[in-house]
């Protein structure tokens, strides 16, 4: 039986990426050939998409490629500029499902930012996009959900039956913080409970502990859709003299981080990194500006696996880690239906970079 030929059909959201991704594994599998797939993705005056797939698609291993929280796609809507919402980008990945017209043996969507996953759980009448938007992929045929870093893991549990691959980039962050940055006792710290379980793990890499702030919100008022927070309480070792990680899995505007940060480094702290996911900064970028020019952080470490505007990535503090590589090995052992194991943890490489910089010293 012919084996399944590997195709990527990247989105206009991540063409940048996507074309890593290609080069990565055209190394991988030693070809010439692109593994980019050929199609149109285009839009009416009314703002209406069609996806049109311009090569062959039988008995592929198709692999969708979309960046959901790219600010920075637009098309003309009634003769105006019109910059494309994750709900629009979410629809041209169901888009592209329907093209296919079910002649690929396999689809799987990498959606690296998950769709709508701060919107994870319900609170009294309010509505579970998350949930729904995985149900939908698995009822349009997708076989396997690969993404990074989700706020909320647990909602695969929307589809129990459906391969959802949930990976972290912790060994690649850290990989290149080692080889760039100078630090000794070294200290990790979530800026919230919520992300503590993702500091741990980063700790758990470094064999070093871990701390956490409580916020504090007053209940009695909602602003922008929260209770306005009152004060960040810490909890766990004192910082003072210590290089200090601050780890969570998204930045918006950054406010929270930032008061974080403020917080340690009246408390002593020595060099602090803020390590991040996705920086999205969909406000905020002059209070990051401010903070680093205040002495507040020494840099911020943060993946490609999102969009980030071509300005900010030119600042000082801000540092970019590569995924592509990382990403391309993911698609290659899910299309070789290979042991996926060493995908998963990165220790023993952090171990011995750390070990190898402290022989260099």
């Amino acid at each position: 039986m012919e084996k399944r030929k590997l195709k990527l059909l990247v989105m206009p959201n991540c063409l940048e990426l996507g074309k890593k991704v290609d080069k990565e594994l055209k190394k991988i599998f030693k070809s010439e050939d692109s593994f980019l797939l050929r199609y149109d993705n285009s839009r009416f005056s009314n703002g209406e998409g069609k996806v049109i797939i311009e090569e062959n698609i039988n008995n592929i291993d198709l692999f969708i490629m979309s960046d959901v929280g790219n600010y920075n796609t637009t098309y003309s809507y009634h003769g105006k500029e019109h910059i494309m919402s994750p709900d629009e980008h979410f629809q041209d990945i169901k888009r592209s499902i329907a093209a296919t017209s079910g002649h690929t043996s396999k689809i799987n969507v990498v959606m690296p930012l998950l769709y709508q996953s701060r919107q994870d759980k319900r609170k009294g009448n309010e509505s579970l996009d998350c949930a729904i938007a995985l149900q939908d992929l698995e009822n349009m045929g997708v076989q396997t959900i690969i993404t990074f870093d989700a706020h909320n893991p647990s909602v695969c549990n929307a589809i129990p039956r459906l391969p959802f691959e949930n990976f972290y980039p912790t060994h690649r962050i850290l990989e290149e913080i080692i080889d760039n940055e100078e630090i000794k006792d070294i200290f990790v710290v979530s800026p919230d409970m919520g992300a503590m379980e993702r500091a741990r793990y980063y700790a758990d890499m470094l064999g070093c502990d871990v701390g956490v702030f409580y916020k504090r919100r007053d209940l009695s008022k909602v602003v922008n859709g929260k209770n306005p927070i009152i004060e960040h309480m810490y909890l766990g070792a004192d910082p003072k003299g210590r290089d200090i990680m601050v780890v969570d899995d998204m930045i918006a505007s950054g406010g929270s981080i930032l008061e974080v940060s403020e917080n340690l480094r009246k408390r002593g702290a020595d060099k602090i990194f803020l390590i991040t996911t996705f920086s999205l900064f969909t406000e905020g970028v002059e209070s990051f500006i401010k903070a680093y020019e205040d002495g507040l952080f020494d840099k911020l470490y943060t993946t490609n696996l999102s969009y980030v505007p071509d300005e900010i990535k030119e600042k000082p503090w801000f540092q970019e880690v590569d995924c592509s590589k990382y990403l391309a090995t993911i698609i290659k052992t899910y299309h070789n239906q290979e042991e996926t194991e060493n995908l998963w943890n990165g220790k023993k490489n952090i171990i011995n970079k750390i070990e190898k910089k402290k022989e260099e010293e």
